[in-house]
């Protein structure tokens, strides 16, 4: 057989390889799901925003009914009070810090206090040497003793010229220069007395006394050092902390609200906080507002006295002042919990008789720690649920933990 001539059972020939047709389909499939990924991608946010806008979270192809009983924790809507706060950034601030200065150049002898010691005014707290200034305080005693006789030699003479210028038995001039003699005398009786008090006053100045009550802070120079009235820096600081102050800002758009308040009398209670705003250290009371709004940031500064008997404030400490500007009494309140938030609405979950879900649109109000006023939505005494929300929807039958108990008002 002639082999050009095919055989009866070869398969008949194409015109492109096998393996070129099936490259074909694959290509074929991959074309098939990218165009079914984009149809996916650009039509799911149509499907999305036709669901219900208040449609609550819920596991995919489960309903209350089918998928059982839910456990949740629930709470009591409850009539309370809540308080209307101001919050600002804050620092302690002494009423009043000074710094200790020499008035008097010399050597520095006592030291009277210890570092971080509580003081009251008057207390001795330094000593400088006043062996100088006694010195100065005898010598001008001396000059006052020796000008007083000189004095009283003169008003003698003057005396005695007095009545010989009567009889004329001496010149007119001579006369008028002892008058002028006394003068001059009596001057210098008076330097020689102010010479005297200001040894006095240099012989206090070398006693040092607190002229405030509060802590004394580190010691800036030690004994033995020879201080001068010219000093820049100071011997020791003094601050004040009982009472003490704290200094903070609020926008310059809630000034309005605070004066009204002051004047009508009200004493508006602070509160400072720590840094985290988790531990309330002092409570305290509005003193005054400044005069003035910082352009730059838009806040204006208010301070705030605090009695800190416990000594729980230090100076320049950083704290955020609360301002309690009204409290609102006898509203509904819920744990912040048991707020829920979609894209366009605010509800919450409650129970009903049955221990069935239902949602209730509200509207909330202040929100303080943790509890959130209900303006509408949720009455006093409804349960409302404050965990356990992923899986619930409309109608959803839960069992409840927490202080709500079964669901539905008690009558």
């Amino acid at each position: 057989m002639n082999q050009d001539t095919l055989s009866p059972l070869s398969p008949p020939e194409t015109g492109r390889p096998s393996g070129t047709r099936g490259k074909s389909r694959r290509w074929v499939w991959l074309i098939l799901a990218i165009a079914l990924c984009a149809a996916a991608y650009f039509l799911w946010p149509r499907i999305k925003l036709s669901l219900p806008a208040n449609a609550p979270p819920a596991a995919a192809g489960h309903k209350g009914k089918g998928f059982g009983t839910i456990p949740v924790v629930s709470a009591k809507a409850q009539k309370g009070t809540i308080g209307v706060y101001l919050t600002g950034l804050g620092a302690v601030t002494p009423l009043q810090t000074v710094t200790i200065k020499s008035r008097v150049d010399g050597q520095l002898m006592k030291i009277n206090y210890t570092e971080g010691q509580i003081v009251h005014a008057g207390d001795a707290l330094l000593e400088i040497d006043p062996r100088p200034y006694q010195v100065m305080l005898e010598q001008a005693e001396g000059q006052l003793i020796k000008d007083q006789a000189a004095l009283d030699n003169a008003k003698i003479d003057l005396a005695r010229y007095q009545k010989l210028l009567a009889q004329k038995a001496v010149p007119e001039q001579q006369y008028a220069t002892q008058v002028s003699t006394v003068a001059q005398d009596e001057g210098a009786v008076k330097t020689d007395q102010a010479n005297i008090d200001n040894a006095k006053l240099e012989l206090i100045y070398c006693h040092i006394t607190s002229p405030i009550a509060g802590r004394i802070g580190l010691r800036l120079v030690d004994m033995g050092n020879i201080v001068h009235a010219t000093d820049t820096n100071g011997l020791l600081v003094i601050a004040q902390i009982e009472p003490i102050s704290v200094i903070f800002t609020i926008a310059e758009d809630q000034i309005p609200a605070v004066r009204k308040k002051m004047r009508a009398g009200a004493k508006l209670r602070v509160e400072a906080w720590d840094r985290d705003l988790k531990s309330k250290i002092a409570q305290g009371t509005l003193s005054t507002i400044d005069n003035q709004i910082d352009q730059t940031t838009g806040t204006v500064k208010l301070r705030a006295l605090f009695d800190n008997t416990n000594d729980a404030l230090f100076p320049s400490q950083f704290v955020n002042a609360r301002l309690l500007l009204e409290e609102k009494r006898g509203v509904t309140l819920v744990p912040n919990a048991a707020v829920q938030r979609s894209s366009q609405d605010t509800f919450a979950y409650v129970i009903q008789p049955g221990n069935k879900v239902t949602v209730r649109t509200v509207t909330t109000g202040v929100v303080e720690g943790d509890k959130t006023e209900i303006v509408s939505g949720v009455e006093p005494g409804e349960v409302v649920v404050t965990d356990g929300v992923d899986k619930l929807q409309e109608g959803t039958t839960v069992s409840t933990q927490g202080d709500g108990g079964k669901g539905g008002r008690p009558h």
